[in-house]
């Protein structure tokens, strides 16, 4: 598999591909890859995509996936909860709110909503997959 121009890869993938080029050009035989750098890996992937990470990184795309979800539960970061209040309704409106990332995509059809409520609901979801 030809090499990466660092130039290619993404900010977040380059420490990560540093440290694995590192471990590569030291490691005796055929040595398996440490946790820690899986784990490191894995983290990657969540932000970059499985497919993206494992290309970047040579790394087969089961094991990663496999390795991302196990370690899912395992994030740096807390987990964060939105509690939603029922809202009075207003009327027939209706607003439909479409979040993609990486992860994945949340739809979430709101009718009755009054503005405020929508953009202090979109700001909080925003900040819990970003």
């Amino acid at each position: 598999m030809a090499k990466v121009a660092e130039a290619e890869i993404p900010a977040g993938l380059r420490r990560v591909y540093q440290k694995l080029e590192r471990w590569r050009s030291t490691r005796q035989g055929r040595s398996p890859l440490p946790e820690a750098l899986w784990r490191a890996a894995a983290a990657a992937a969540r932000e970059h995509g499985v497919f993206r990470t494992g290309q970047v990184l040579h790394l087969e795309y089961s094991k990663l996936k496999r390795v991302m979800n196990a370690t899912r539960g395992k994030a740096s970061s807390p987990t964060r909860f939105v509690e939603l209040t029922p809202l009075a309704a207003l009327g027939g409106d209706e607003c439909v709110i479409e979040l993609e990332g990486a992860r994945g995509k949340l739809r979430l059809r709101l009718r009755g909503s009054a503005a405020e409520d929508l953009a202090g609901l979109s700001r909080a979801l925003w900040e819990v997959v970003s």
